[in-house]
């Protein structure tokens, strides 16, 4: 009954829209303008099922915050194209994710799969920027904007971005935990445009 009235929902939302930003995994956090979904609709490893809500070329924007990472990179490689699918020519998935380059040995025992944090029992890969650039050019994305993240230096580097375009939480600017200049807690953030 749940899932009947949540999808009924979904339905009125997108018909409600005419410029369609998703949220991928949203569990009930998302920001005005955008659509929340959840893997019983939007299932990123079964995209034919998708058309039942939306053709191939029609998404402005798709935000996956802490998703990726509880994929293999195969899946990963699998959602990827999923998305890129249904995006519209133009259009981004940004995606953030846990950073394996954070220079912080005690965030990478929360984030690694495995790790003590809550939810790393289900993570199966620790991204970094490299490797997660390598997955979406080869989704076929055009270009791979990064926007947070740590090189093998241990450097963080920032591009500024708008939280309007698909807030992240689990970055530099948003997170609770980052307090008196010190990064506890960031992500890869990219945007990948088609």
């Amino acid at each position: 009954m749940v899932l009947r009235a949540t999808e009924k929902k979904l339905i009125q939302s997108l018909k409600d829209s005419s410029d369609w930003k998703l949220v991928i995994g949203a569990s009930k956090v998302f920001e005005s303008g955008w659509i929340p979904t959840e893997v019983q609709h939007f299932n990123l490893l079964l995209p034919d099922t998708w058309n039942k809500y939306i053709p191939d070329n029609s998404v402005s924007a798709f935000l996956a915050e802490h998703v990726w990472e509880h994929l293999t990179y195969e899946e990963g490689l699998t959602a990827a194209k999923t998305c890129h699918r249904y995006l519209k020519p133009g259009g981004y998935l940004r995606i953030a994710i846990p950073d394996g380059f954070h220079s912080d040995p005690a965030y990478i025992n929360i984030v690694k799969p495995g790790g003590t944090g809550w939810g790393a029992d289900d993570h199966k890969l620790l991204y970094n920027y490299r490797l997660l650039t390598t997955l979406l050019e080869n989704a076929g994305f055009r270009e791979v904007k990064l926007l947070e993240y740590f090189d093998e230096q241990g450097q963080f580097h920032f591009n500024e971005w708008k939280k309007e375009d698909g807030m992240v939480h689990r970055s530099k600017r948003y997170d609770e935990r980052n307090v008196d200049g010190k990064l506890n807690y960031t992500s890869i953030i990219v945007d990948a445009v088609k």
